[in-house]
């Protein structure tokens, strides 16, 4: 999977681009450096800003919550529950889905983007504005110690040496793909949260663990638990996306 979701970096892009930055197109380009072909209903980004729009939220919503997406449309939350990703708009309400798929021949093969626009209801201003960055971060570390017991008490560490070596050689402030204005403390907690869910959800796909010998029971606490630190993480890698959204839409100071 990316680095970063591509609803995450268009989220900042796009808010940049509404803000001072570059022009749209320049910004699309640069929200999707490693994808082949991007298209549907992008135009509707254009239209957003038109009637007043300033900033682009996320929601990275799963099966059984989707509580950071907009309510409204039943096939806009399933379509985002089914790809675990979408932005939005809280003043007139609206919503982009991504859908990723491949085209191309076998050994030439590519990856496109496909949006698709649908109605929501718009999002009142003081719930987005209501999130701590401070508080994000000590709920995910948090959540993480408590994560961590809970393998232990099941049967040892959650993935390999492989997988722990690699976050730890990612750790600090460097994300692939995101504007230059995205304030550096909601992108230390961003890191963090998109390393945490990368390997969380790249682990919980293997049939071991990085243990030999796992009997069933153990694997099965450990796919649930893996998938509860996926989750931890997604809403963290949510939630500081938009303070970094509403810092770069002038919506509050940088602290």
């Amino acid at each position: 999977m990316p680095e970063l979701p591509a609803s995450v970096r268009l989220a900042l892009w796009v808010t940049h681009s509404w803000n001072g930055g570059p022009p749209l197109v320049q910004s699309l380009a640069r929200s999707f450096p490693d994808l082949d072909h991007v298209a549907g209903d992008l135009a509707r980004l254009e239209l957003w800003n038109e009637l007043g729009e300033r900033a682009l939220f996320v929601a990275l919503p799963r099966p059984g919550d989707t509580s950071r997406m907009p309510p409204g449309s039943l096939a806009a939350s399933a379509l985002a529950t089914d790809v675990g990703e979408c932005v939005f708009v809280p003043g007139i309400g609206g919503v982009l889905v991504p859908t990723l798929s491949e085209f191309g021949p076998e050994g030439d093969v590519g990856v496109r983007a496909d949006w698709t626009a649908f109605e929501a209801d718009p999002v009142p201003r003081h719930r987005l504005e209501m999130l701590d960055l401070r508080q994000v971060h000590r709920t995910l570390l948090a959540r993480l110690s408590e994560h961590a017991q809970h393998f232990e008490s099941v049967g040892g560490a959650p993935w390999g040496a492989d997988a722990r070596a690699d976050i730890e050689s990612r750790g600090g402030t460097t994300l692939w793909a995101v504007p230059g204005s995205t304030p550096g403390r909601a992108l230390t907690v961003m890191a963090l949260a998109a390393d945490v869910s990368r390997v969380a959800h790249r682990t919980g796909a293997l049939t071991s663990l990085g243990s030999g010998g796992l009997d069933a029971a153990t694997a099965t606490s450990r796919g649930l638990l893996l998938r509860a630190v996926a989750a931890d993480a997604d809403d963290a890698l949510t939630d500081a996306t938009n303070i970094a959204v509403m810092t770069i839409a002038g919506w509050r100071p940088d602290r």
